[in-house]
């Protein structure tokens, strides 16, 4: 009777337990599933990598992707730190079958002016992701030096067709035709005077910018959307970099991109530093990058 008493015992916790485990996953799911939004966003595997400005790091790409969470956008975010070698390191890992999965990309050499050197961090990244999630495509969003990722990217690799193609990419304050600071060589200081015609096209180019032109070139026609933000204070700069210079992208993909949207922000969210940090540039973001 006793051994009876103990295995029914036996039986009842065994179920409590199982049953409690099943009800945590099940809940998990849920939990994971509630917290996309399924209704507004596409439900892609295409990832999106977040890149930097120079002098900082991943953490300035925190509260665009805190944005992007909260909104339901995505559920899954992992990092790339890229040494100073270029050697990646994936920290964390994306959940199975993630959803709009996001990349912070953190480069420990945050003060190259080489902007090749840019483009060929960005494509280890990508084949890290490639040989460990084989993606086969990929978006992009830089803030400051953080373009030049995106933009050498583009430059070096659009037609190796064993690599990620990029679908869409967002410029954050970006000085394509240059900076106007002292101290910046001069292949990459922005000429004075500097003006643009309705193409985007800058009345002066350095040294940069014109290699740069190669996009008009070998951008890969009708495959890319591009969103160019940059910000107003007054006088037409951020108060970093000056609106001409953001505004020449126009002139480099607008003819092959499959789609080119420019925005302006002003206010005081609208500073240089701030733009990564402002509600109504996430919203922008969002919408561009996973709006259905």
């Amino acid at each position: 009777m006793k051994k009876r008493t103990y295995l029914i015992l036996f039986l009842v916790v065994v179920t409590t337990i199982f049953a409690g485990v099943t009800i945590h996953c099940f809940s998990s799911k849920m939990l994971n599933d509630q917290n996309l939004n399924k209704t507004k966003y596409v439900q892609s595997t295409t990832p999106t990598l977040f890149f930097h400005g120079g002098g900082s790091n991943y953490h300035a790409e925190e509260n665009m992707v805190r944005a992007a969470k909260k909104s339901g956008v995505t559920n899954s975010v992992i990092r790339a730190m890229v040494d100073k070698n270029g050697h990646v390191r994936l920290v964390g890992k994306f959940k199975k079958n993630a959803i709009n999965p996001i990349v912070e990309v953190n480069y420990a050499n945050n003060r190259e002016t080489n902007f090749r050197q840019h483009g060929i961090w960005a494509k280890n990244v990508l084949v890290a992701l490639q040989k460990r999630y084989q993606i086969k495509s990929v978006n992009m969003v830089g803030h400051s030096l953080g373009n030049m990722s995106l933009i050498y990217y583009s430059l070096l690799y659009s037609k190796d067709n064993s690599l990620p193609k990029l679908n869409k990419q967002v410029d954050i304050a970006g000085h394509f035709a240059g900076l106007n600071f002292k101290d910046v060589p001069d292949n990459i200081q922005q000429p004075h005077g500097l003006k643009l015609d309705p193409l985007g096209k800058p009345n002066k180019m350095n040294a940069t910018y014109k290699e740069m032109t190669n996009l008009r070139h070998v951008l890969p026609k009708n495959q890319i959307s591009v969103l160019n933000i940059y910000g107003n204070i007054g006088k037409h700069t951020d108060g970093t970099v000056p609106n001409a210079s953001s505004l020449s992208l126009k002139y480099l993909v607008a003819n092959r991109s499959k789609t080119y949207i420019e925005k302006k922000f002003t206010g005081k969210n609208a500073k240089h530093s701030k733009l990564h940090e402002n509600d109504s540039v996430d919203y922008a973001i969002i919408q561009f990058l996973w709006a259905k």
